[in-house]
């Protein structure tokens, strides 16, 4: 296996400049090329100034700072990549301005000299077809910031030769970053993977179930995410994330577990895109506010629990006890009692019909995640909001923080949860990656606490696949039809995450 030893970087942005610094760090030759002269320049004084400020915190030895600004070399012509092992391409998004760089470098590297695209969103294959040898074309996928995401898709375009990936793969365990692997689909596997953490936001706030600020609120404090869906959408800029939304709902020929939402593209045309414009879902520089319960009474009557869904059965008689409310132990709830179900991928309307309750006295609580921490409390059409606030009151005097929504299929973790596995569950029956990949790329790329199919597997398949199937027949749409991923292993009482070699899964 030929060792890459002279790294070649076309395109001196953000990007470019990242993957040329920790190259560089790893003791190879980089050469770092850009039509224009000024962002070359500038990105070499920004990487220098990288690596004195590494040096200053003493994450680099001043003897590792010199070195490595000995390998950078700032060169102002294609020509100059003659001598490369690799060519990292990291130019703007579009597909015909890419074709046109890898066949001027046909006619400028060696044969053996890899190619690598560090496309977010483009098809590596398309790239590569036009080329003279598109069997050494494959993708680079970097993060920004490129010196501390520490993972790296590199990714097989139909084209690619069998030996170029494990070479790639190589090469970034030398930068010090993690690989994964992944067959050349739309989005890879970290952008695919992500598609329902926004998507099912967004379908949610549509549906009116609760306000952008809530559903943050509960994706952090009840199932742990870093940022909510919407703070995420204003980090990163809808100008950014909903053309992915869109690019990769067509590319998947309308898929509708991908299908993007008018709320983001009304958005857009607004120029309303968040951070980058100090006005998102939420205005800045302020900081998001939680709306507060308004002052009521809490209820200190007596509480009736569905014992329907057992799997939440105890953690909400757990939950009645810590908050000292008085169970009513009676079959059939008593006329004063407040009535709590909690179904898995259902509303509250129907369990009122269905069990005959008193509408205006029954509410849901989600127990997916437990019945610690944040509590979610789902109302119906005709609950009295009087007896929610008393009882939101009630669960939330000892320190638990609690949401009001509006009757849901699925509350709102239940949907967001269940979409994130059932997206990963599909990306691995497609073969796109194995599923430790998956996990590794989602959890590194993304900050998920913790990656899809390890969640699928500690919240239970089976119970996973009830919520989507109880989704798909309430609402009839299809983007919560399950994967056959999950399926067949939710039945056979098998691990989402962990395959047997016996199995017969290729492992790429």
């Amino acid at each position: 296996m030929n060792m890459i030893r002279v790294v070649a970087v076309v395109g001196a942005g953000a990007m470019g400049r990242g993957i040329a610094q920790i190259s560089a760090q790893a003791g190879l030759q980089v050469l770092l090329f850009d039509t224009n002269a000024a962002v070359l320049e500038k990105a070499r004084a920004d990487i220098f100034a990288q690596w004195d400020k590494l040096q200053q915190k003493e994450k680099i030895t001043p003897h590792q700072c010199a070195v490595a600004k000995t390998k950078l070399h700032i060169v102002d012509e294609l020509q100059a990549l003659a001598a490369s092992d690799l060519v990292i391409e990291a130019i703007v998004e579009n597909l015909d301005i890419k074709r046109d760089l890898f066949r001027q470098l046909d006619q400028i590297v060696r044969d053996d000299c890899i190619l690598a695209t560090n496309t977010s969103s483009l098809s590596v294959t398309a790239i590569a077809a036009s080329g003279k040898l598109p069997q050494r074309v494959a993708g680079l996928h970097f993060f920004n910031p490129v010196p501390l995401m520490k993972v790296v898709e590199v990714i097989d375009g139909l084209l690619t030769d069998a030996t170029i990936a494990p070479r790639l793969m190589n090469f970034v365990g030398e930068l010090g970053h993690t690989p994964v692997r992944a067959k050349d689909t739309p989005g890879f596997i970290v952008n695919h993977a992500g598609r329902a953490y926004v998507t099912e936001a967004l379908c949610l706030l549509q549906e009116n179930v609760a306000d952008f600020s809530q559903i943050d609120q509960i994706m952090r404090e009840a199932a742990g995410f870093r940022l909510g869906p919407f703070e995420l959408m204003d980090l990163t800029g809808l100008d950014v994330s909903h053309p992915v939304m869109e690019a990769i709902y067509h590319q998947y020929y309308e898929e509708p577990r991908y299908r993007p939402s008018v709320i983001a593209a009304q958005r857009v045309q607004a120029g309303i895109l968040g951070r980058k414009t100090g006005r998102g879902f939420y205005t800045y520089p302020a900081e998001p506010v939680v709306p507060r319960l308004p002052d009521s009474a809490a209820w200190t009557g007596k509480v009736w629990l569905s014992h329907e869904n057992r799997l939440a059965s105890d953690a909400l008689t757990d939950l009645f006890v810590r908050c000292d409310l008085v169970i009513d132990e009676s079959l059939t709830p008593l006329p004063e009692s407040i009535c709590i179900v909690s179904p898995d991928g259902g509303d509250v309307s129907t369990c009122v019909a269905r069990l005959g309750l008193d509408a205006r006295r029954t509410f849901g609580i989600d127990c997916l995640t437990g019945a610690h921490g944040h509590l979610t409390l789902m109302l119906n059409p005709a609950s009295d909001p009087a007896l929610a606030q008393g009882l939101a009151l009630s669960l939330g005097k000892y320190g638990q923080s609690v949401s009001l929504i509006q009757d849901s299929y699925g509350f709102v973790v239940q949907r967001m949860l269940a979409s994130i596995v059932n997206v990963a569950c599909d990306i691995v029956q497609q073969g796109i990656c194995t599923p430790q990949d998956l996990d590794k790329a989602v959890v590194a790329g993304l900050a998920y606490p913790l990656g899809p199919l390890a969640w699928g597997d500690k919240l239970g398949a089976l119970r996973i696949l009830l919520i989507l199937r109880n989704l798909l027949n309430s609402t009839g749409d299809p983007r919560y039809r399950p994967s056959p991923w999950l399926v067949r292993r939710a039945q056979l009482g098998l691990s989402l995450l962990h395959v047997s070699p016996s199995e017969g899964i290729p492992l790429n």
